[in-house]
C-alpha cells in the first residue's frame, strides 16, 4: 500500500495521485514537521489530530487511523518533496496557506520553537509555492499572535 502511494506520488504508477492520497501525504507532513526536532509528544499528536479531524470532517478513531498510517508513511518516506508534491497538485494556492497555518500549528504545538523545525517549515512552504510573507502570516496565525 505505502509502496503505491510513492509510486503514485512520484508518478511513476498508471494512476494519478488521489483526494485520500492527498490527505495522507498532509497528514505524513504533519508528523514530519513535528518530529523534526526529534521530539513527537503527546502535544504534537493531539495538534495532528485537531487539524486533521476539522479539515476532514473525521471521528476520533478515523483520526488516529489516519495519524497512524501518516505516521508509518512518514518513517518509511526518504524525502518530504512526495508530499509536498501531492499537497501542491491537488490543492490551490490559498488553502495551501492554510496547510502552512496547520504546519506552524503543530510546531507550536509544545510551547517550544526548534530550529530544525522552523528550517524544515520554511523548506515546505517554499516547496508548496506559499510566500515568506504569506508563511509568516500564516505562522502568525497559528501562534494567535
Amino acid at each position: 500500500m505505502i509502496k503505491g502511494l510513492f509510486e503514485r506520488l512520484l508518478g511513476a504508477a498508471d494512476s494519478p495521485a488521489t483526494d485520500a492520497d492527498a490527505r495522507l501525504a498532509l497528514t505524513a507532513l504533519l508528523v514530519r514537521v513535528a518530529r523534526a526536532d526529534f521530539v513527537y509528544d503527546a502535544s504534537e499528536q493531539a495538534q495532528i489530530d485537531k487539524v486533521i479531524a476539522r479539515r476532514y470532517a473525521l471521528s476520533p478513531a478515523e483520526t488516529e487511523a489516519l495519524r497512524q498510517e501518516a505516521e508509518t508513511l512518514e518513517a518509511e518516506a526518504p524525502d518530504t518533496v512526495r508530499f509536498t508534491r501531492a499537497i501542491k497538485d491537488a490543492v490551490p494556492y490559498d488553502e495551501r496557506i492554510a496547510v502552512v497555518e496547520a504546519l506552524w500549528s503543530v510546531v507550536l504545538a509544545d510551547q517550544a520553537r526548534d530550529e530544525h523545525e522552523d528550517a524544515l517549515l520554511r523548506m515546505v512552504a517554499n516547496l508548496l509555492g506559499v510566500s515568506d510573507r504569506d508563511s509568516n502570516l500564516a505562522r502568525q496565525r497559528a501562534s494567535g499572535a
